[in-house]
């Protein structure tokens, strides 16, 4: 018997030109290799595989690639049954007709690639950069979010991004926070950010509207952190969790909203909004966490103001504040005047 690998020819050709469609095998934009071309693989149906899925012939073809890539790739119209696109994974074969498979990388294979965005830049030098992310701005990729992230507008920003650790990123903003963050831009400076980061030497005030009125117009939440053994996407104070410390301060309230400063001491995933949604006071908008939009925010209502460092390589003190969007600073205002 010749195995199926035997009998498959491997062959590129272009992808359609710009302004060129063909329904049948085109992807979503940016489906194709670095040279810009397709790879596609075909074979003749053999005896053993007569009457099986066509899903397993595909993994006999591309056993380099998972069966739930190759599935997809197959609900997406990347494979044809005797010339004719065949998108169903239970379809059964017959012995000798023939299977063409086109290969699309993976959305994780083109995670980190250069993507030309506009920055806003608030400092820039050899190896430091500063920047105030827009809310909607995912900071890294991740499944969902595979491309459009400042990652790899970083990458298209300068060239030595694609030999540092993430890009050179120390530290995250959720994808609806907005506001200040920083950047290395050198291996030594990304080193020191993130030692300095851990010794708890770099200062973060964030701004927030909450649900509610607190009682007190200073207040600290020191709870651990952990993952929600019950909701995976989100984050939950639990017995056990990694040891987290925000401090509270009360700017402005009225009877159903409350503007707080908030200043972190460690750095957890979620973890303003995790304390304070814990406490009864869940952010305006943050509907994973309780919050229900509110003062025309459709977003969670937290922005980063205030970064302060020591830069990485000269030792100089640094200090940036950063205006809020129009959308929570309308809201602000609405609350605080």
């Amino acid at each position: 018997m010749v195995p199926v690998s035997q009998g498959i020819r491997d062959y590129r050709e272009p992808l359609a030109g710009p302004g060129v469609s063909n329904p049948a095998l085109d992807g979503e934009p940016g489906e194709a290799d670095a040279e810009g071309v397709a790879e596609r693989r075909a074979a003749a149906v053999p005896t053993a595989l007569h009457a099986q899925r066509i899903d397993k012939m595909l993994v006999e073809m591309a056993p380099e690639f998972s069966r739930s890539h190759l599935q997809h790739l197959l609900e997406r119209g990347h494979v044809r049954l005797d010339g004719a696109v065949a998108t169903a994974s239970s379809k059964r074969l017959r012995a000798g007709q023939s299977v063409e498979l086109e290969l699309v990388p993976t959305a994780e294979s083109r995670a980190f690639t250069p993507q030309a965005m506009t920055l806003d830049l608030l400092y820039e030098d050899h190896d430091l950069l500063v920047l105030n992310k827009p809310a909607g701005l995912v900071v890294h990729p991740a499944p969902g979010n595979w491309s459009g992230t400042l990652l790899n507008g970083l990458l298209a920003h300068h060239a030595v991004a694609a030999q540092l650790p993430r890009a050179g990123i120390v530290h995250r903003l959720d994808k609806d926070t907005s506001g200040v963050m920083m950047v290395g831009k050198s291996l030594a400076a990304v080193t020191a950010l993130v030692r300095a980061m851990a010794a708890r030497e770099v200062q973060r005030r964030y701004l927030a509207i909450v649900h509610g009125v607190t009682p007190n117009e200073v207040f600290t939440v020191d709870r651990p952190i952990g993952r929600d053994p019950v909701q995976r996407v989100r984050m939950a104070v639990v017995a056990g969790g990694r040891a987290s410390r925000t401090d509270f301060e009360r700017l402005a309230a009225t009877q159903k909203f409350t503007a707080l400063s908030c200043t972190l001491h460690s750095g957890r995933t979620h973890q303003i909004r995790v304390h304070l949604s814990a406490s009864g006071f869940p952010l305006v908008a943050d509907t994973l966490y309780g919050g229900k939009p509110a003062l025309g925010l459709q977003r969670q209502a937290l922005h980063a103001t205030e970064l302060g460092l020591q830069h990485p390589i000269t030792g100089a003190t640094l200090r940036f504040d950063c205006a809020a969007p129009a959308d929570f600073q309308q809201a602000w205002t609405a609350l605080a005047g």
